[in-house]
């Protein structure tokens, strides 16, 4: 099955609407009819293709109609075994892929720059994370992936280890070394499982990195929604080899995804799956050109630098700016936001806009987005002063407390400014991009207390931290 220009499930749910069904089931909105006045104007549309599991229109959980036709488009268009949508977004699939490959107490090596759901999964498990630390990038200021020679020695270190969990690309759209460190890991019979939840699109090849799943990676999670038009919570993952099994996998997935998926998320990932896999070349010199035109005018701004990829190593769809005025990334982020144009997310120095995967003649306001972005950043002046950034100081480590431990401690309040070596009570994540900076269970050490306090002076949002605000932490009590 090669056809990429069908969309069979979109597809069926349309020649439903259109025998203008009378509902006697569920939803209760009745196919938009039940709804508020005032709502009509932007549901009423979506909710006649917000059906059930209806005659034609096929269970996510048992498929085989139009949505095993579909997800077998889907697995064509990626070259994999097996690829399943995803209605609960990247988040379930990786705590299915983490279930399904991990059992309770098994080392498991983690990128420790990885998104807060990987750890959920791993708590849900209670597995013994390994936490293997990111290079850094002192021009970027920001972690990137993970070195060959640090995986060499943490395999090393734990040859036991039942899987080798990594983030690819990262946040801000950054490559690394991964087909070296999927080889490493497969040479010991590792599985390696990939949150590729910015990656969906990179299977249209150069200039984009390749995709973890071109590279070799045993399963994958993708966040169709991210980048590809696919409505939020739209999600693939992907299993390509033996290493992992594939029965718990489905089991896993059965458990945590909604009984009642909905259909309109369903459709807009088999129309994503269609808008990518009909990509042409002419598509991809469009796109780049319209980049390249945009990068160049922000460059030109002397209150910000346009960062670049080392080596070339990055998606073009991220751009990344850095302050080189007295304001930070949260500070710009602000003023743009007065503009009406809103960012992905900011860090203390950066900010970082994702464009659109625009096909060939389609539009987007580059131009009056500029023309804003100029006069927001107008008068500010150039500001060189050094800043030391902290990293960490180990580049493998373990949770102070595992987490079937945890849960018979005690837990009490501490000044941050006293936490220094107790060991965190709470996981505390700056949000975007949803990288926890302390987990609970590990160990305060200084460049984590001297990332936080930066983060707090600068202005950073977090999920969990309720007491930061009040100088204070959540520690356990250990003695």
């Amino acid at each position: 099955m090669n056809n990429q220009s069908k969309i069979p499930l979109y597809d069926a749910l349309i020649q439903h609407i259109n025998k203008r069904p009378v509902s006697f089931h569920v939803p209760g909105h009745k196919y938009g009819e039940v709804l508020q006045p005032e709502a009509h104007r932007y549901f009423q549309k979506i909710l006649k293709i917000d059906a059930t599991e209806l005659s034609g229109l096929d269970d996510l959980h048992s498929p085989e109609g139009a949505i095993l036709e579909a997800e077998s488009l889907l697995a064509n268009l990626y070259h994999t075994r097996k690829s399943y949508f995803l209605v609960n977004g990247s988040t379930v699939g990786n705590l299915a892929m983490i279930m399904a490959a991990c059992e309770e107490g098994a080392k498991v090596l983690v990128q420790r720059n990885c998104h807060k759901s990987i750890l959920n999964g791993l708590s849900l498990a209670k597995a013994d994370p390994i936490f293997v630390e990111p290079e850094f990038n002192h021009e970027w200021k920001i972690p990137s992936g993970i070195g060959l020679e640090t995986v060499k020695e943490s395999i090393k270190l734990y040859p036991d280890a039942k899987a080798l969990i990594l983030t690819y690309p990262n946040y801000y759209g950054l490559g690394y070394a991964l087909q070296e460190i999927i080889n490493e890991a497969h040479r010991h019979n590792i599985p390696v499982l990939v949150d590729e939840a910015h990656g969906p699109h990179l299977i249209l090849g150069a200039p984009f990195p390749p995709s973890a799943l071109q590279l070799g990676a045993d399963i994958v999670v993708q966040s169709a929604h991210k980048i590809l038009p696919a409505m939020t919570m739209g999600s693939y993952l992907h299993i390509s080899s033996d290493l992992i099994n594939r029965k718990k996998l489905e089991e896993y997935l059965a458990m945590f995804q909604s009984s009642s998926p909905s259909y309109p998320i369903m459709a807009s990932l088999d129309l994503a799956r269609n808008y990518l896999g009909e990509y042409t070349q002419e598509d991809v010199t469009f796109l780049l050109t319209g980049i390249r035109r945009f990068r160049d005018e922000l460059a030109n701004i002397p209150a910000i630098k346009v960062l670049e990829y080392p080596n070339d190593n990055g998606d073009p769809l991220k751009i990344t700016i850095q302050s080189r005025c007295h304001l930070s990334g949260f500070e710009l982020q602000r003023r743009l936001e007065e503009s009406a144009i809103f960012t992905e997310l900011a860090d203390p120095n950066n900010l970082l806009f994702i464009l659109p995967l625009l096909k060939d003649g389609q539009s987007f306001p580059f131009e009056e987005t500029l023309l804003k972005i100029k006069k927001a950043l107008a008068g500010l002046s150039v500001h060189t002063a050094h800043e030391i950034v902290e990293t960490a100081s180990q580049k493998i480590s373990s949770l102070a407390i595992p987490f079937k431990e945890m849960e018979n401690l005690e837990i009490k309040e501490l000044p941050i400014s006293i936490a220094l070596g107790e060991v965190c009570a709470e996981t505390i994540i700056p949000y975007p991009p949803g990288i926890p900076l302390l987990l609970k269970g590990e160990r305060i050490t200084i460049d984590k207390l001297s990332q936080l306090s930066r983060l707090i002076q600068t202005g950073a949002r977090f999920q969990g931290g309720a007491l930061l605000k009040d100088g204070c932490i959540k520690i356990f009590c250990t003695a």
